[in-house]
């Protein structure tokens, strides 16, 4: 009789490194290991070869990056999702893309079971479970951290690297850094350690080497940098006249954002599983593209699906926070957002110095901007009589009268 199969989401860390030896142990399971190429870099290097060494019977390392930006990142953009007003989402929209390609190894591995090294504490356990119930249902999700025998097994990392030496798992048991961090093509995330005392600032100078993606605004050049961005239906497809794609948007646009050190944020949040966390942020890239996208629709966008789509953005950005990217209600709020964009297209012209996206100019071809009709001159298409106003005033002002004439009765 053949071994069962697992998928496991492995990253090469020590957690996934010991998961993937206990799980293949304590199931007599052949591990099958995936790695996603979000945009992690150097953190690729080696995988496969650790990963096997580790006992996986296969791994897989996919290239996902331009799937990433095509059909997740930019997407979410369009809907210009913010999480409680900072966060560009970066870490909670890689998630489903990777549990996405999870589900269809296991389905083509004949795998019965998914596993991940997500902590119980954490959002991305969400994340990758509601994917899989979407997707997948029949699946099995296996999650280490939240079984007490494994729980009692490793209380700590001391534990975790005697097991690793132990069964010849070759990760590396140096000190770790006072941080953790998560990094993909959208963005970089820093959370734990030092950082959770919400008064440690992790701008100060001491902190510096902390960032990957960006230089320190107060290091960042002296002379200001323009960009245009060219837009297609809501979606950067250019900068400075060079057409590119999604992946290269966003691999230029991080390049750009980090010389000027755009794109740091730096937060306390409310996790889906009801506690508050601080994470550090660098989004280079994404910031300069969401300032300019904002600034594309104020030009092309009817003012009230604009009013109509923003009031969705809290609870499109939830979804995308909390897991429910492949739910019903976000593709139906998906397929809002799509017909909002048809119009959104031109050029957006921004400039980028020490930490700020400015706004430097903005055109389009379907512009709804008539300088005629907003010029304070005299208006030579006479689209608009400012006699008019007296009535509309008059009538909006209607219900404020009656309001204020009760309330001066009662006071009476």
């Amino acid at each position: 009789m053949a071994k069962r199969k697992i998928v496991l989401a492995y990253s090469g860390g020590l957690d996934t490194s010991v998961i993937l030896t206990w799980l293949k142990e304590t199931y007599d399971a052949e591990i099958i290991a995936f790695t996603a190429d979000i945009g992690q870099k150097e953190e690729l290097e080696g995988l496969e070869e650790k990963a096997m060494r580790t006992g996986a019977s296969k791994v897989y390392i996919d290239d996902l990056r331009e799937e990433f930006a095509r059909d997740f990142i930019f997407p979410m953009f369009q809907a210009g999702a913010l999480y409680e007003g900072q966060y560009l989402l970066g870490t909670s929209i890689a998630r489903p893309l990777i549990a996405k390609r999870m589900v269809e190894i296991a389905r083509a591995e004949g795998a019965t079971a998914i596993a991940h090294g997500a902590t119980g504490k954490g959002n991305d356990q969400v994340r990758f479970e509601l994917t899989a119930a979407a997707l997948a249902p029949e699946l099995e999700v296996i999650a280490p951290w939240r079984l007490e025998e494994f729980r009692e097994q490793f209380p700590g990392r001391a534990e975790m690297i005697a097991y690793a030496e132990k069964h010849g798992i070759p990760v590396q048991a140096t000190a770790s850094k006072p941080y953790s961090m998560d990094r993909n093509l959208l963005h970089i995330s820093f959370e734990s350690g030092v950082l959770e005392d919400p008064w440690f600032d992790a701008s100060s100078e001491e902190m510096r080497d902390m960032y990957v993606l960006t230089v320190a605004p107060e290091e960042a050049p002296d002379q200001p940098e323009y960009v245009e961005l060219d837009f297609e239906q809501g979606n950067c497809v250019g900068l400075n006249g060079e057409r590119l794609t999604p992946l290269q948007v966003m691999e230029k646009l991080n390049e750009l954002g980090g010389k000027h050190g755009i794109g740091r944020v730096d937060m306390v949040e409310n996790r889906f599983v009801g506690m508050k966390s601080r994470g550090v942020y660098e989004t280079p890239g994404g910031t300069i593209l969401f300032i300019a996208h904002r600034k594309m629709e104020s030009l092309t966008m009817d003012r009230e699906v604009m009013q109509l789509r923003d009031s969705l953005i809290p609870r499109y950005s939830s979804l995308v926070y909390n897991g429910f990217w492949f739910a019903p209600e976000r593709l139906a709020l998906q397929a809002l957002v799509t017909e909002s964009q048809k119009n959104v297209t031109g050029t957006v012209r921004v400039k980028l110095y020490k930490g700020n996206v400015i706004a430097a100019g903005v055109k389009s071809p379907v512009s709804l901007y008539n300088p005629y009709i907003a010029t304070m001159e005299a208006d030579p298409t006479q689209a608009y009589n400012q006699s008019d106003a007296t009535g509309f005033i008059r009538l909006n002002a209607l219900r404020l009268k009656v309001a204020a004439g009760v309330r001066q009765s009662v006071d009476e």
